[in-house]
């Protein structure tokens, strides 16, 4: 048994892995503000109360206990990287930081994507500064012996997240006999795990001295093109044949810039990975969640909760118009979207 902190516990990746870290019998505190998220803490967890944000702050809670394993899941600058640094050196003898996938070579030039990938992205910001990140956390590593481990989920999923642009509102205008936007032309490639699945690989590298100085890719070996994504979640919702159009992300990201990063920093590029890495250190870990069955669990627990299911107007809008754009684009003069 392995005493673990984690900062931060009731994420998407982070609320699976104190599920697992609990159910393997490891003795787990949780480091957060204390703001519900709806996803329980686990019985037996101690509960620490402190803003990460604060070193002061979380200095006075967590006094003079040392840990096993520390997993951070919400730094994401290198400011922050630097903050951690300085409260967790000489308190534990694993460091985990969560990178992301994202930070990987875009577009990739080669696949599988494997932890040799370059780290280079230049569309989106998060992942430039998740790079940022890992190299302080390696430089530690290198002359301060910092024990530092590198995770790097891809899309990771429970049942309160759905995958598609538009999130509900893609249910929504699938239900409605509504077209739905996809992005690209629907071919390229894409990896979903459910966080279930995560958490027994990253559970199973905590406490683990050859992890110390490694990273490690952590997601589903499935992978599916986007159409197929769109079409489990209308097969999931009782919509046997749905109406989707394609535009290009370049043309999606110039109407609605807030999208931009992430589709041209990640979503619009195919994404198969190589996790041979974290199955030789956990040699049981599989994923065994395919995503048909989480599209089911994710509109199943939407439509339990009427409250989640928020339509928004921009992307209803948006939709829309380059809908209509795009069926302008099928006729002898074509048109410049509006």
């Amino acid at each position: 048994m392995s005493n673990i902190l984690f900062i931060g516990g009731t994420g998407v990746i982070s609320a699976a892995a104190a599920e697992r870290a609990v159910a393997l019998g490891h003795r787990l505190t949780i480091l957060n503000r204390g703001r519900s998220t709806g996803r329980p803490v686990p019985e037996g967890v101690e509960i620490l109360h402190a803003d990460i944000r604060d070193a002061a702050a979380v200095r006075g809670v967590l006094g003079a206990q040392e840990y096993d394993a520390v997993a951070d899941f919400i730094s994401y600058t290198p400011e922050q990287a630097r903050t951690a640094l300085e409260l967790f050196r000489g308190r534990t003898g694993q460091y985990v930081f969560i990178s992301s996938a994202s930070a990987y070579q875009k577009p990739p030039t080669t696949l599988p994507i494997r932890e040799s990938t370059p780290l280079k992205n230049p569309f989106w910001q998060y992942s430039r500064d998740k790079i940022a990140c890992e190299e302080l956390f390696y430089e530690a590593y290198r002359e301060q012996d910092f024990p530092v481990t590198v995770v790097r989920p891809s899309h990771t999923y429970d049942r309160t997240k759905i995958a598609m642009l538009g999130g509900w509102t893609d249910i929504h205008r699938m239900r409605a006999g509504l077209p739905v936007l996809v992005h690209g032309d629907g071919t390229s490639l894409w990896t979903l795990t459910h966080s279930r699945d995560f958490a027994k690989a990253f559970v199973g590298l905590l406490g683990r001295p050859q992890a110390i100085g490694e990273s490690y890719t952590i997601t589903s070996d499935e992978y599916l093109p986007w159409d197929q994504v769109f079409r489990l979640f209308a097969r999931a919702a009782g919509v046997p044949d749905p109406e989707l159009f394609h535009v290009s992300s370049e043309t999606i990201a110039a109407h609605a810039p807030k999208l931009g990063p992430n589709l041209l920093g990640d979503r619009s590029h195919s994404v198969v990975f190589d996790n041979s890495k974290i199955k030789a250190l956990v040699p049981d870990y599989r994923a065994t969640i395919p995503f048909a069955d989480g599209a089911r669990e994710i509109v199943e627990w939407h439509d339990q909760h009427p409250e989640l299911q928020v339509v928004k107007d921009d992307h209803m809008e948006l939709s829309d118009r380059l809908y209509q754009w795009s069926q302008r684009q099928l006729l002898p003069s074509t048109a410049s979207p509006a």
